[in-house]
């Protein structure tokens, strides 16, 4: 097969093909880029592998990075964009199920494919445009189907993330896992549990964001690859449940993905805080989907006050988006209208500070100071004093006489 037209990203890095392959070795593009080309979708990386080895490409280019030399990557820097590009290589045994104990460079393009872990994925395209399928892969993507190249096991015991990746790439090209594949990850979910949780949590992520993330949520509980994900090894059924809200509509973000599966398990936000570290996220992720679940799991017990919209923040957004992925009856356009509607956001938007009370009241800082504050903050929220300095000044005026007259 080849391609009427090349992706403008293949030819701004043709240059680099045409230099490795005059200095007498082989080129090819490969890895995601190629499927997504024959799937019609955006080129994200342009990913090269040659038969020369590292230090014969860097003797071609004056400006290259070692990015992983030692399994045989270099990045080019000579063209204005980087390129990585790998010498075909084998590996050796697996021990600890996702680095080889040993990495060979080798000439054949053959030996090297062999290694990639689906048929989709196995493919190599030549300057010319010409696709070399090795594998059967244009068959497969041709029939939608997921399956992995050559012994299924084999590539599951070299990189155990190959099994989440095989969810993942079902979810996300809506591709059905072919029998032996899928029976290979029964086989070898425990694998799972020797992978770091950082790459597990952006396959599993990615998941949850396909156009098929149903499919692929519940081939991933078929297979049992939760029960090696932390905090998922016993909640099949809300998994289930969370599979079926996926069927129609799909995150739009990381943030959605996971405030909605947490508002799923029925966390609190406490303990979705120590499920979401385990998992490796961001403070800011936290803090996000904290807010969020606080909102949502109020809102699951009916209308929430204004202040409620307040304390969530930044985070309305996707609290409110969340509340729409999932089965909960509630008017969003209205809560929105609620929140815009809000004199304040921040405590930082108060017209009466700190400040306020100790140079232009002389009150000390103590437990007063505090609660005057806190007060006066509610009430603007609320809607029931002005966010205007001389209203609240008034209103903290007699909070303290109220207090010295006691």
């Amino acid at each position: 097969m080849k391609l009427e037209k090349m992706p403008a990203e293949f030819v701004a890095a043709l240059p680099i093909l045409e230099t490795i392959e005059a200095a007498g070795y082989e080129a090819y593009f490969v890895g995601g880029s190629v499927r997504d080309t024959l799937l019609g979708k955006p080129i994200h990386d342009v990913d090269i592998a040659t038969s020369a080895y590292p230090e014969e490409v860097k003797a071609l280019f004056d400006r290259t990075v070692d990015t992983g030399i030692e399994h045989g990557t270099v990045m080019i820097l000579d063209h204005g964009q980087g390129y990585e590009t790998t010498t075909f290589r084998t590996e050796s045994t697996y021990t600890d199920f996702r680095r080889p104990d040993e990495v060979t460079f080798v000439r054949s393009l053959e030996e090297d494919l062999k290694r990639r872990d689906f048929t989709v994925n196995a493919f190599a395209l030549t300057k010319d445009g010409e696709i070399i399928d090795m594998f059967d892969g244009l068959s497969d993507m041709d029939n939608h189907i997921l399956r992995a190249v050559g012994e299924a096991e084999e590539r599951f015991h070299e990189d155990a993330l190959r099994m989440m990746r095989a969810v993942r790439f079902a979810a996300q090209l809506d591709f059905k896992i072919e029998e032996k594949t899928l029976q290979a990850i029964k086989d070898n979910a425990h694998l799972l549990a020797n992978i770091a949780i950082e790459r597990t949590n952006v396959e599993f992520t990615k998941l949850l964001q396909g156009k098929a993330a149903r499919y692929g949520l519940l081939e991933m509980i078929a297979t049992t690859l939760n029960k090696y994900m932390p905090g998922l090894e016993t909640v099949d059924i809300d998994l289930i449940g969370y599979a079926d809200l996926l069927a129609d509509q799909q995150p739009t973000n990381d943030e959605e993905a996971w405030t909605l599966l947490v508002f799923e398990l029925g966390l609190t936000p406490e303990d979705a805080g120590l499920f979401l570290k385990k998992w490796k996220h961001s403070n800011d992720m936290v803090k996000t989907i904290k807010a969020s679940i606080k909102l949502l799991n109020k809102l699951r017990l009916g209308d929430v006050e204004a202040w409620d919209l307040y304390e969530t923040g930044a985070a309305i957004d996707n609290a409110l988006r969340v509340a729409t992925l999932s089965e909960l009856v509630v008017d969003v356009p209205k809560l929105e209208s609620r929140y815009a509607d809000l004199k304040i956001k921040t405590k930082n938007e108060l017209a009466f500070n700190g400040g306020d009370l100790t140079k232009g009241m002389g009150l000390k800082p103590g437990p007063l100071f505090g609660k005057i504050l806190a007060t006066l903050e509610r009430k603007v929220v609320a809607g029931d004093l002005a966010n205007n300095h001389a209203v609240l000044q008034a209103e903290a005026q007699k909070m303290v006489e109220k207090e010295t007259n006691k």
